[in-house]
Protein backbone atom coordinates (compact mmCIF):
# COMPACT_ATOMS: atom_id res chain seq x y z
CA UNK A 1 0.00 0.00 0.00
CA UNK A 2 2.91 2.29 0.75
CA UNK A 3 4.33 1.70 -2.74
CA UNK A 4 0.89 2.49 -4.22
CA UNK A 5 0.80 5.83 -2.40
CA UNK A 6 4.36 6.64 -3.40
CA UNK A 7 3.53 5.94 -7.04
CA UNK A 8 0.60 8.36 -6.86
CA UNK A 9 2.80 11.02 -5.26
CA UNK A 10 5.55 10.42 -7.83
CA UNK A 11 3.05 10.82 -10.68
CA UNK A 12 1.64 14.04 -9.26
CA UNK A 13 5.11 15.47 -8.72
CA UNK A 14 6.41 14.54 -12.18
CA UNK A 15 3.36 15.92 -13.97
CA UNK A 16 3.29 19.19 -12.04
CA UNK A 17 7.02 19.59 -12.64
CA UNK A 18 6.35 19.11 -16.34
CA UNK A 19 3.71 21.84 -16.35
CA UNK A 20 6.10 24.16 -14.51
CA UNK A 21 8.72 23.61 -17.22
CA UNK A 22 6.21 24.36 -19.98
CA UNK A 23 4.99 27.51 -18.21
CA UNK A 24 8.49 28.88 -17.67
CA UNK A 25 10.06 28.06 -21.05
CA UNK A 26 9.07 31.42 -22.63
CA UNK A 27 10.95 33.22 -19.83
CA UNK A 28 14.30 32.03 -21.23
CA UNK A 29 14.57 34.37 -24.19
CA UNK A 30 14.37 33.43 -27.84
CA UNK A 31 15.63 29.91 -27.22
CA UNK A 32 13.00 29.24 -24.60
CA UNK A 33 10.23 30.64 -26.80
CA UNK A 34 11.41 28.56 -29.74
CA UNK A 35 11.42 25.42 -27.60
CA UNK A 36 7.97 26.30 -26.29
CA UNK A 37 6.71 26.62 -29.87
CA UNK A 38 8.16 23.21 -30.71
CA UNK A 39 6.26 21.71 -27.79
CA UNK A 40 3.00 23.05 -29.22
CA UNK A 41 3.33 21.37 -32.62
CA UNK A 42 4.10 17.84 -33.84
CA UNK A 43 6.50 16.14 -33.55
CA UNK A 44 7.47 17.92 -30.31
CA UNK A 45 3.87 17.91 -29.16
CA UNK A 46 3.74 14.12 -29.49
CA UNK A 47 6.43 13.83 -26.82
CA UNK A 48 4.59 16.26 -24.54
CA UNK A 49 1.28 14.43 -24.95
CA UNK A 50 2.93 11.08 -24.26
CA UNK A 51 4.59 12.50 -21.15
CA UNK A 52 1.30 13.71 -19.70
CA UNK A 53 -0.98 10.87 -20.81
CA UNK A 54 0.38 7.36 -21.31
CA UNK A 55 3.80 7.63 -19.65
CA UNK A 56 2.46 7.60 -16.05
CA UNK A 57 0.42 4.48 -16.82
CA UNK A 58 3.34 2.71 -18.46
CA UNK A 59 5.83 3.52 -15.71
CA UNK A 60 3.33 2.59 -13.02
CA UNK A 61 2.50 -0.71 -14.73
CA UNK A 62 6.17 -1.58 -15.21
CA UNK A 63 7.01 -0.92 -11.54
CA UNK A 64 3.88 -2.18 -9.73
CA UNK A 65 1.77 -3.94 -12.32
CA UNK A 66 -1.95 -3.21 -12.39
CA UNK A 67 -1.85 -1.33 -9.08
CA UNK A 68 0.83 0.95 -10.56
CA UNK A 69 -1.30 1.51 -13.64
CA UNK A 70 -4.22 2.60 -11.44
CA UNK A 71 -1.90 4.74 -9.31
CA UNK A 72 -0.75 6.52 -12.45
CA UNK A 73 -4.33 7.37 -13.38
CA UNK A 74 -5.14 8.61 -9.88
CA UNK A 75 -1.99 10.73 -9.91
CA UNK A 76 -2.99 12.24 -13.23
CA UNK A 77 -6.44 13.20 -11.94
CA UNK A 78 -4.95 14.80 -8.83
CA UNK A 79 -2.27 16.67 -10.81
CA UNK A 80 -4.81 17.96 -13.34
CA UNK A 81 -7.12 19.14 -10.57
CA UNK A 82 -4.35 20.87 -8.63
CA UNK A 83 -3.05 22.57 -11.77
CA UNK A 84 -6.56 23.78 -12.68
CA UNK A 85 -7.08 25.29 -9.22
CA UNK A 86 -3.65 26.94 -9.22
CA UNK A 87 -4.09 28.35 -12.73
CA UNK A 88 -7.48 29.81 -11.82
CA UNK A 89 -6.05 31.40 -8.67
CA UNK A 90 -3.33 33.07 -10.73
CA UNK A 91 -6.01 34.35 -13.14
CA UNK A 92 -8.72 35.40 -10.69
CA UNK A 93 -10.19 38.02 -13.00
CA UNK A 94 -10.76 35.49 -15.74
CA UNK A 95 -12.03 32.94 -13.23
CA UNK A 96 -14.72 35.35 -12.05
CA UNK A 97 -15.63 36.41 -15.58
CA UNK A 98 -17.52 34.55 -18.33
CA UNK A 99 -16.65 30.84 -18.32
CA UNK A 100 -17.57 27.86 -20.45
CA UNK A 101 -17.85 25.72 -17.32
CA UNK A 102 -20.34 28.11 -15.71
CA UNK A 103 -22.67 28.02 -18.70
CA UNK A 104 -22.53 24.25 -19.09
CA UNK A 105 -22.93 23.64 -15.36
CA UNK A 106 -26.09 25.71 -15.50
CA UNK A 107 -27.27 23.86 -18.60
CA UNK A 108 -26.89 20.24 -17.48
CA UNK A 109 -25.82 20.48 -13.84
CA UNK A 110 -22.35 20.65 -12.29
CA UNK A 111 -21.93 16.94 -11.56
CA UNK A 112 -23.30 15.79 -14.88
CA UNK A 113 -21.06 18.22 -16.78
CA UNK A 114 -17.91 17.28 -14.87
CA UNK A 115 -18.76 13.59 -14.93
CA UNK A 116 -19.24 13.69 -18.70
CA UNK A 117 -15.88 15.42 -19.15
CA UNK A 118 -14.09 12.67 -17.27
CA UNK A 119 -15.89 10.08 -19.38
CA UNK A 120 -14.40 11.71 -22.49
CA UNK A 121 -10.97 11.25 -20.91
CA UNK A 122 -11.42 7.50 -21.42
CA UNK A 123 -10.87 8.16 -25.13
CA UNK A 124 -7.30 9.40 -24.59
CA UNK A 125 -5.77 5.95 -25.31
CA UNK A 126 -7.87 5.72 -28.49
CA UNK A 127 -6.58 9.01 -29.83
CA UNK A 128 -3.04 8.20 -28.74
CA UNK A 129 -3.12 4.93 -30.71
CA UNK A 130 -4.59 6.75 -33.72
CA UNK A 131 -1.68 9.16 -33.50
CA UNK A 132 0.75 6.26 -33.23
CA UNK A 133 -0.78 4.79 -36.37
CA UNK A 134 -0.23 8.07 -38.18
CA UNK A 135 3.47 7.76 -37.35
CA UNK A 136 3.93 4.02 -37.85
CA UNK A 137 1.36 2.83 -40.40
CA UNK A 138 0.93 5.71 -42.84
CA UNK A 139 4.56 6.65 -43.72
CA UNK A 140 5.29 3.25 -45.32
CA UNK A 141 2.26 3.79 -47.58
CA UNK A 142 3.85 7.01 -48.83
CA UNK A 143 6.87 5.00 -49.97
CA UNK A 144 5.09 1.85 -51.12
CA UNK A 145 2.11 3.26 -53.05
CA UNK A 146 2.96 6.95 -53.38
CA UNK A 147 0.35 8.36 -51.04
CA UNK A 148 0.65 12.13 -50.40
CA UNK A 149 2.86 13.38 -47.60
CA UNK A 150 1.42 15.67 -44.93
CA UNK A 151 3.00 18.34 -42.77
CA UNK A 152 1.67 16.80 -39.60
CA UNK A 153 2.39 19.88 -37.53
CA UNK A 154 -0.29 21.71 -39.52
CA UNK A 155 -2.83 19.27 -38.11
CA UNK A 156 -1.40 18.25 -34.74
CA UNK A 157 -0.83 21.42 -32.75
CA UNK A 158 -2.16 23.42 -29.80
CA UNK A 159 -3.15 27.08 -29.89
CA UNK A 160 -6.17 27.56 -27.64
CA UNK A 161 -3.90 28.52 -24.74
CA UNK A 162 -3.58 31.86 -26.54
CA UNK A 163 -7.30 32.57 -26.27
CA UNK A 164 -7.93 35.43 -23.85
CA UNK A 165 -9.79 34.44 -20.69
CA UNK A 166 -9.50 30.67 -21.15
CA UNK A 167 -8.07 29.44 -17.86
CA UNK A 168 -7.87 26.48 -15.51
CA UNK A 169 -10.61 23.91 -15.98
CA UNK A 170 -11.78 25.37 -19.30
CA UNK A 171 -8.24 25.63 -20.68
CA UNK A 172 -7.14 22.06 -19.98
CA UNK A 173 -10.25 20.52 -21.50
CA UNK A 174 -10.12 22.83 -24.51
CA UNK A 175 -6.51 21.81 -25.09
CA UNK A 176 -7.62 18.18 -24.99
CA UNK A 177 -10.20 18.94 -27.69
CA UNK A 178 -7.58 20.94 -29.61
CA UNK A 179 -5.30 17.92 -29.71
CA UNK A 180 -7.84 15.20 -30.42
CA UNK A 181 -9.54 17.19 -33.20
CA UNK A 182 -6.25 17.50 -35.06
CA UNK A 183 -5.42 13.82 -34.53
CA UNK A 184 -8.81 12.66 -35.79
CA UNK A 185 -8.85 15.04 -38.76
CA UNK A 186 -5.41 13.94 -39.95
CA UNK A 187 -6.39 10.30 -39.52
CA UNK A 188 -9.51 10.88 -41.60
CA UNK A 189 -7.51 12.62 -44.30
CA UNK A 190 -5.14 9.67 -44.49
CA UNK A 191 -8.04 7.22 -44.69
CA UNK A 192 -9.47 9.12 -47.66
CA UNK A 193 -6.41 8.07 -49.62
CA UNK A 194 -6.75 4.47 -48.45
CA UNK A 195 -10.43 4.18 -49.39
CA UNK A 196 -10.22 5.82 -52.80
CA UNK A 197 -7.05 3.92 -53.73
CA UNK A 198 -8.11 0.41 -52.76
CA UNK A 199 -11.91 0.47 -52.58
CA UNK A 200 -13.55 3.24 -54.67
CA UNK A 201 -16.96 1.53 -54.57
CA UNK A 202 -20.02 3.25 -53.14
CA UNK A 203 -21.76 1.47 -50.28
CA UNK A 204 -25.06 -0.21 -51.10
CA UNK A 205 -26.48 1.24 -47.90
CA UNK A 206 -27.67 4.72 -48.96
CA UNK A 207 -27.79 5.98 -45.38
CA UNK A 208 -24.18 4.94 -44.80
CA UNK A 209 -23.14 6.83 -47.94
CA UNK A 210 -24.98 9.90 -46.71
CA UNK A 211 -23.34 9.68 -43.29
CA UNK A 212 -19.84 8.99 -44.59
CA UNK A 213 -19.77 11.66 -47.30
CA UNK A 214 -18.85 14.31 -44.72
CA UNK A 215 -15.51 12.66 -44.00
CA UNK A 216 -15.17 10.89 -47.36
CA UNK A 217 -16.37 13.30 -50.10
CA UNK A 218 -15.34 10.87 -52.84
CA UNK A 219 -18.33 8.68 -51.90
CA UNK A 220 -20.60 10.71 -54.18
CA UNK A 221 -18.01 12.69 -56.10
CA UNK A 222 -16.34 9.78 -57.84
CA UNK A 223 -16.75 6.30 -56.37
CA UNK A 224 -18.46 3.72 -58.56
CA UNK A 225 -22.17 3.14 -57.71
CA UNK A 226 -22.98 -0.05 -55.79
CA UNK A 227 -24.72 -1.47 -58.85
CA UNK A 228 -21.72 -0.84 -61.11
CA UNK A 229 -19.22 -3.37 -62.42
CA UNK A 230 -15.60 -4.22 -61.75
CA UNK A 231 -14.85 -2.83 -65.21
CA UNK A 232 -16.16 0.51 -63.96
CA UNK A 233 -13.90 0.30 -60.91
CA UNK A 234 -10.75 -0.49 -62.85
CA UNK A 235 -11.55 2.23 -65.38
CA UNK A 236 -11.96 4.74 -62.55
CA UNK A 237 -8.63 3.75 -61.01
CA UNK A 238 -6.85 4.05 -64.35
CA UNK A 239 -8.37 7.46 -64.94
CA UNK A 240 -7.70 8.89 -61.46
CA UNK A 241 -4.17 7.58 -61.10
CA UNK A 242 -2.99 8.14 -64.65
CA UNK A 243 -2.41 4.49 -65.53
CA UNK A 244 -0.98 4.26 -69.05
CA UNK A 245 -0.55 8.02 -69.33
CA UNK A 246 2.74 9.91 -69.79
CA UNK A 247 4.53 10.77 -66.57
CA UNK A 248 3.77 14.47 -66.93
CA UNK A 249 0.02 13.69 -66.98
CA UNK A 250 0.04 11.57 -63.86
CA UNK A 251 -0.96 13.05 -60.46
CA UNK A 252 1.83 14.10 -58.11
CA UNK A 253 0.77 11.34 -55.73
CA UNK A 254 -1.89 8.68 -55.44
CA UNK A 255 -4.14 10.95 -53.41
CA UNK A 256 -7.88 10.74 -52.87
CA UNK A 257 -9.82 12.26 -55.75
CA UNK A 258 -10.77 15.50 -54.04
CA UNK A 259 -7.27 16.19 -52.71
CA UNK A 260 -6.21 19.86 -53.26
CA UNK A 261 -3.17 18.82 -55.28
CA UNK A 262 -5.53 17.61 -58.02
CA UNK A 263 -6.58 21.21 -58.64
CA UNK A 264 -10.23 21.22 -57.64
CA UNK A 265 -12.11 20.08 -54.58
CA UNK A 266 -15.80 19.36 -55.12
CA UNK A 267 -17.86 18.25 -52.14
CA UNK A 268 -21.16 17.01 -53.54
CA UNK A 269 -23.87 16.55 -50.93
CA UNK A 270 -26.70 14.05 -51.14
CA UNK A 271 -29.02 16.80 -52.32
CA UNK A 272 -26.45 17.91 -54.90
CA UNK A 273 -26.07 14.37 -56.19
CA UNK A 274 -29.83 13.96 -56.53
CA UNK A 275 -30.10 17.27 -58.41
CA UNK A 276 -27.26 16.21 -60.72
CA UNK A 277 -28.95 12.90 -61.48
CA UNK A 278 -32.29 14.57 -62.10
CA UNK A 279 -30.61 17.10 -64.41
CA UNK A 280 -28.90 14.33 -66.31
CA UNK A 281 -32.18 12.49 -66.69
Amino acid sequence: MEAFGLMIAWTVGVLLAGTLVLHTLPWFGKGGKALSALCCKAPGLDLVITYFTVLPWLVGAIILGWSGFIAGIIGQVIALTLWSWAHELVHLKAKKGPRIVKVLNALVGRWRNHGALWVTALAVPVFWFVRLGEWVVYPPLVLLVKFPRYKQGEWINLSRQKFDGLVGHDLVWCLYCDWMTGVWSLGTEMLRNVESFWCPIRFSDAKKCENCQIDFPDVFNAWVPADGSMADVTALLEKKYGVGKPTEEQPASNSWFGHPERGTVVELTVEGRQAEEEGGA
